[in-house]
């Protein structure tokens, strides 16, 4: 499976703004997490500081290429 390519900051700002619905799992292709995540409201915040923490250290997600 091709990696997707992501732009990193405006998926960190989309996740800190919007991660309580799941868009930055959204933009990363994880339809399916950001389904969850949205219908959890970010895992009740738990979800979400762990998103955003990962994003926001370029955690190397097996299917994401990081650009800027």
């Amino acid at each position: 499976m091709a990696k997707k390519k992501v732009n990193w900051v405006l998926t960190l700002v989309m996740s800190i703004v919007f991660g309580w619905f799941g868009v930055d799992r959204f933009l990363m292709g994880h339809v399916g997490l950001g389904i969850l995540k949205l219908i959890t409201f970010g895992g009740l915040g738990i979800w979400w500081l762990v998103d955003w923490i990962l994003i926001a250290t370029k955690y190397e997600f097996k299917d994401i290429i990081w650009v800027e």
